[in-house]
């Protein structure tokens, strides 16, 4: 069973850890040990996370020497964004009417209002 992209994608971003690991990436490449330093767990740990967002295309490694640096890639972002704004699409058409309901809730109020009879005063 091949896996698609998205799933790979959407799986490895379903952990803070990942995102986490990913946001710091957003700011340029780094080392995996100043990428481990604010988890408390070992670093085979972190290397499995790498591993994840790595098959997942959202992040390159590569060797220099003995330093292992990792940084961001967009593309499979990119496709994630995609894929999501047929969706806000949607919801926004949906905020719309409820806009547009709420509106007419508030008009019929006010005319509720002028329109209520005032108590005669003695």
């Amino acid at each position: 069973m091949t896996t698609d992209h998205l799933t790979l994608t959407f799986a490895a971003l379903a952990d803070p850890t990942r995102r986490a690991i990913l946001a710091r990436l957003a700011s340029g490449e780094c080392s995996v040990s100043a990428l481990a330093e604010p988890f408390d767990m070992s670093m085979p740990a972190v290397s499995k996370h790498l591993r994840v967002l790595e098959r997942a295309g959202l992040i390159m490694r590569r060797r220099e020497a003995q330093w292992r640096h990792c940084r961001i890639e967009a593309a499979p972002l990119k496709e994630v964004a995609e894929w999501m704004e047929s969706y806000r699409e949607i919801w926004e058409h949906r905020l719309d009417q409820l806009d547009d309901y709420l509106h007419t809730l508030q008009k019929d109020k006010e005319k509720e209002k002028r329109h209520a009879r005032k108590p005669r005063s003695k």
